[in-house]
């Protein structure tokens, strides 16, 4: 279950409509004791952890139920933090980027025009910042992978199938 992506997922492809697997799905969790909540949406479905075991790490299962030319649906599945913790780690990686790219840029410019190069000191500060994001996001991974195991069990339970995350 452990995996280097800062979101795990999978794809599967089952002969039912949409609307037919989104039911059997959601009925197979809210009936069962699958230590999971469903919540519904058109096309999508999402598994959660229950409020009360939730903690900042906490993962959800995001399925997207597409419809294939076939008549069978396409289910992509992604695992991933609560939204507001994944806009938190987008959000840094943005501002992290662009101000990295903007001090790339001065830094080169500097060295090309033979001047001493500050701006690549706060270009290797913000790579830093960088990896440490991306090292907190994988510690978070971790913390979450008892949940992200129950909640794919759960999945697997209500498809009746076995899925591999890439």
């Amino acid at each position: 279950m452990s995996s280097f992506r800062i979101r795990p997922r999978f794809s599967q492809t089952v002969n039912l409509k949409p609307e037919t697997v989104q039911e059997r799905i959601a009925a197979k969790i809210e009936s069962g004791n699958h230590g999971c909540t469903v919540k519904r949406f058109p096309g999508y479905l999402t598994l959660r952890i229950p409020d009360a075991e939730q903690h900042f790490w906490s993962p959800q299962l995001t399925l997207s139920l597409d419809p294939t030319d076939q008549g069978t649906t396409q289910i992509n599945g992604i695992y991933g933090p609560s939204t507001n913790v994944w806009s938190m780690f987008l959000y840094g990686y943005l501002l992290i980027g662009t101000l990295g790219l903007f001090t790339a840029i001065l830094g080169i410019v500097q060295t090309v025009v033979g001047i001493f190069a500050w701006g690549l000191i706060p270009f290797f500060i913000l790579l830093t910042l960088a990896i440490a994001l991306y090292l907190f996001a994988q510690l978070g991974q971790k913390l979450g992978a008892r949940q992200t195991y129950t909640l794919h069990l759960a999945y697997e339970a209500a498809i009746g199938e076995t899925v591999e995350i890439h």
